[in-house]
C-alpha cells in the first residue's frame, strides 16, 4: 500500500500526451489543443478600420471640414477626400485611404454640410491599422494552444473553418457485478441499480470527453478476461468499477494479471478508495476503481483526472486546491488520510454528513473535497483545512 502523494507521482510520471491528431470543424474544436501552428491567411483587420462612431478626416490646419459623404460598416466604396474633407463613419467601417484620422462624434459640431471639431488630431488617431491584431502569413495561434471560446472566435474571424488538433482519448467504462441491473428494470431482492457507469460518463462529459463506451461484464472469470482484453486493445483509457478487491468473485485483478497489464500500484493509503489499481499495457492506461460509488468518484477526481490532463497536453494536471476555514467539527477514525465531501463558499467549507464510501447523496451536494492528513485526528470549527475544488 502506497501513500496518496506516491500514487499521484506515479500517475503523473506515466501520463503521456496523446500524439494522434484529427481535423475538427472550428465550431466543434472548443477544449481541444492545437496540433500545429495556425497561420493567418489574412490581415486582421483586413483594412484600416474606424475604432468608433464619428467622422473620418483628411487633416488640415483648420478645425472646420466639408462633409462629403458617409461610410458604414460593410461598405465597399472608397470616397476620395481632399484636404479639409470629412465623411461620417461608424465603428468597424473601412476608413478611406485618403482619410488620416477619425474624430469621435461627441467632439464634433455638425452644421449640415460642414462640421467643426474641438481640437486638432494626430495622424491615424482612432484608426485601427491594417493587420493590427495579426498580419497575413504570420502565426495567429501557436501549437499547443487550448481552444477557448475566445480562440474559436479569433480564428473564425480570420476565415478559418477547420483546425488540426490533438485527438481526445477513447475511453471504456467497464462495470462488474451480478448484483447490478439497469434503471427501469424491476428491482428484485438482492439486486441494486448500477450507477457508477452513468456517474463516470457524466464526469467525463463535464470535462468534454465524449468518446466513451460503457460495457458490463458478469462475475465470470473467462468473460472478464475476454471483455478486458477487448477494451484494453481498443482504447486509450479503461475505467473498471468493482471486482478489484479480494473476494471470491472479484476477478478483475486476476484478469489484469493474465492480460499482462503492468501494475504500477495497487492499494492506496486513503479513505475512501483504498483498493485502487493503476496499470498500463502498451499505451493504454487502466484504472480499476473501487465499486463503492463515492470511492470510485473520489479516485476519478484525484487520479484519473491527472491522466486525462496529461493526455491532452495540459500543464495544470491536478484539480485546483486552496485553504479554507472549516465550518464543521469532524472526528477522523483510523490512520488513513481521508477525502471528505464538503461545500465551499469561497472562504469557508462545510463538511457534510454521510461520508460513507457507498453514499452518493452527500457527494451530490458537494463542490469540494476536504483532505484530512493521516496525522490529523480532529477538525474543529475555524481550523484551516486543505480543499480540492471539484469541476
Amino acid at each position: 500500500m502506497i501513500s496518496i502523494s506516491e500514487a499521484i507521482s506515479i500517475v503523473k510520471q506515466h501520463g503521456k500526451p496523446l500524439l494522434k491528431t484529427t481535423i475538427k470543424p472550428i465550431e466543434k474544436a472548443g477544449g481541444y489543443k492545437l496540433a500545429e501552428d495556425v497561420i493567418s491567411p489574412i490581415n486582421m483587420p483586413p483594412f484600416r478600420q474606424s475604432a468608433m462612431d464619428g467622422y473620418a478626416l483628411n487633416l488640415h490646419d483648420n478645425l472646420s471640414y466639408q462633409l462629403i459623404g458617409e461610410v458604414k460598416a460593410g461598405d465597399t466604396h472608397q470616397p476620395v477626400l481632399q484636404k479639409g474633407d470629412a465623411v461620417r463613419i461608424f465603428t468597424g467601417a473601412p476608413v478611406p485611404e485618403t482619410a488620416n484620422a477619425v474624430m469621435m462624434q461627441e467632439k464634433v459640431i455638425n452644421a449640415g454640410t460642414k462640421i467643426t471639431i474641438d481640437h486638432q488630431l494626430d495622424l491615424e488617431h482612432n484608426i485601427r491599422p491594417l493587420g493590427e491584431q495579426v498580419k497575413a502569413g504570420t502565426v495567429a495561434l501557436k501549437k499547443d494552444t487550448k481552444l477557448t471560446p475566445a480562440a474559436i472566435g479569433f480564428l473564425t474571424s480570420l476565415g478559418i473553418s477547420t483546425v488540426m488538433v490533438y485527438k481526445k482519448p477513447t475511453i471504456a467504462i467497464v462495470t462488474t457485478g451480478n448484483e447490478l441491473i439497469e434503471p427501469g428494470q424491476h428491482l428484485d431482492y438482492g439486486k441494486i441499480y448500477e450507477s457508477n457507469s452513468k456517474m463516470l460518463l457524466s464526469a467525463l462529459y463535464q470535462l468534454k470527453y465524449y468518446d466513451v463506451t460503457i460495457f458490463k461484464v458478469e462475475d465470470d472469470y473467462k468473460k472478464t478476461v475476454a471483455q478486458l482484453n477487448t477494451v484494453i486493445n481498443t482504447n486509450d483509457l479503461v475505467l473498471i468499477t468493482g471486482g478489484i478487491s479480494v473476494g471470491d468473485y472479484d476477478f478483475v485483478g486476476k484478469a489484469l494479471n493474465e492480460l499482462q497489464v503492468k501494475e504500477l500500484f495497487y492499494k492506496v493509503k486513503q479513505k475512501p478508495g483504498k483498493p485502487l489499481f493503476y496499470g498500463k499495457k502498451h499505451h493504454t492506461h487502466v484504472f480499476a476503481l473501487p465499486g463503492n460509488p463515492a470511492a470510485a468518484l473520489s479516485c476519478f477526481y484525484i487520479y484519473v483526472y491527472i491522466t486525462l490532463q496529461k493526455m491532452m497536453h495540459h500543464h495544470q494536471t491536478e484539480l485546483p486546491k486552496t485553504k479554507a476555514i472549516s465550518a464543521s467539527n469532524f472526528i477522523k477514525r483510523g490512520d488513513r488520510p481521508q477525502f471528505l465531501k464538503g461545500i465551499f463558499d469561497g472562504d469557508c467549507v462545510d463538511i457534510l454528513d454521510g461520508q460513507n464510501s457507498s453514499m452518493l447523496q452527500t457527494f451530490a451536494l458537494a463542490n469540494a473535497l476536504v483532505l484530512v492528513p493521516a496525522e490529523i485526528e480532529t477538525i474543529e470549527i475555524k481550523d484551516l483545512v486543505d480543499v480540492i475544488l471539484l469541476p
